[in-house]
């Protein structure tokens, strides 16, 4: 028989030496049988519970119901159940527990919070070689600073600004220094907790385009050659750098934004206000903004913006109708490549019937409409 089929078998029949002495075979089921069995404690049950931390901790809390040595003893092989043990069956603090607790960095914290209540060298060190439990000691323990602590959390960028804007309540030069291995910890520090430009800060920020925009405009509040640079690396934070924080136009701003197409026209229309033959250049590099270019920067047609825009049926219209204001064999032989565009090309930009936009949408769904809009002129090509 095994020590489950012996438990087992006592829930039905009742406690016996056999069945009790097979049960304690295992440490958990020497609990269950001392539990819901023998419903009292017994020296062997208890002896083959101690054989397992947890259920040495269980057999002292529900069937003795005080603490022993031994349940203890037992316990204090595992921080976790030491723990549990002196908060809910000593509730009280005692030499091994404590010990033990110390080798594990979370248990150490607790037992300093709910059983200690105080702070004490031994369990600030055990706890200190985790950074989370190091900066919650401080926060939760110690209610404040300690060098052990501050420097075991100086090893992360998240800790040290934490515990510098939580527990410190001030800047630190260790702190400071700890959270400048990262761009986004170095911009939240200068920002709130030095509120104040740093070199080392700044110098940490300007490591990613995006905290050297964002150090400019709200910790320098105002442009630099420095964060100019680094935001330049990146079109998108070279704009608003241009935008928000030179508030004008720079060369190196605009040779930054001339990568992007969209962000080149972006900065004719919003920050140069007016045409520059790179930012048209950049711009004709793709369709949309090459149109856009066109009609709200350049303000009249180009031959370059015209060819951009001219490599799609849909902007060769658009351009034709609201640029060029007029037709031009480019335009109408990219708008007969699609029935729709070819149709509305002979409708507003020709404005009378041609072979080539008849042909486009003969046998379309648009065949109709073209017939309709030149009915007399269509039969007589029809003829």
């Amino acid at each position: 028989m095994k020590p489950k089929e012996a438990y087992k078998y006592a829930i039905k029949h009742g406690p016996s030496e056999k069945t009790r002495k097979i049960a304690c075979g295992k440490a958990f089921y020497a609990y269950l049988y001392a539990l819901n069995v023998d419903k009292c404690p017994r020296k062997e049950t208890r002896e083959a519970a101690c054989k397992d931390p947890k259920y040495a901790y269980l057999y002292a809390r529900d069937i003795d119901e005080c603490p022993r040595n031994d349940t203890r003893e037992a316990t204090c092989k595992d921080p976790k159940y030491a723990y549990y043990y002196a908060a809910d069956i000593d509730k009280c603090p005692k030499e091994d527990t404590q010990k033990t607790v110390c080798k594990n960095s979370e248990y150490a914290y607790l037992y300093a919070l709910n059983v200690d209540q105080c702070p004490r060298e031994d369990t600030r060190e055990a706890a200190s070689k985790n950074l989370e439990y190091a900066y919650l000691y401080a926060q939760n323990v110690d209610k404040g600073p300690h060098e052990k602590t501050k420097n075991a959390v100086c090893k992360s960028q998240y800790y040290a600004y934490f515990y510098a804007k939580n527990i410190d309540k001030c800047p630190k030069e260790n702190t400071r220094n700890a959270v400048c291995e990262s761009p986004y910890f170095a911009y939240l520090y200068a920002k709130n907790i030095d509120k104040c430009p740093k070199e080392n800060t700044r110098n940490a920020v300007c490591k990613k385009p995006r905290y050297a925009y964002f150090y400019a405009k709200n910790v320098d509040e105002c442009p630099r050659d420095d964060t100019r640079e680094a935001a330049c690396k990146d079109t998108y934070w070279a704009y608003w750098y241009a935008k928000d924080i030179d508030k004008k136009p720079t060369n190196e701003t605009r040779e930054a934004v001339c990568k992007n197409p969209m962000l080149a026209y972006e900065y004719a229309l919003k920050i140069d206000k007016e045409p520059k033959d790179n930012t048209r250049k950049a711009a004709c590099e793709e369709i949309i903004p090459a149109y856009k270019y066109a009609k709200n920067v350049d303000k009249k047609p180009r031959n370059d913006t015209r060819e951009a825009a001219c490599k799609n049926p849909k902007y060769a219209y658009l351009y034709a109708r609201f640029i060029d204001q007029k037709a031009k064999k480019d335009t109408r032989n990219i708008v007969c490549e699609n029935p729709k565009w070819a149709f509305l090309y002979a409708k507003h930009v020709d404005k009378e019937l041609r072979n080539d936009t008849w042909m486009a949408v003969k046998n379309t769904e648009y065949e109709r409409k073209y017939k309709k809009l030149f009915n007399d002129p269509i039969k007589e090509l029809i003829i």
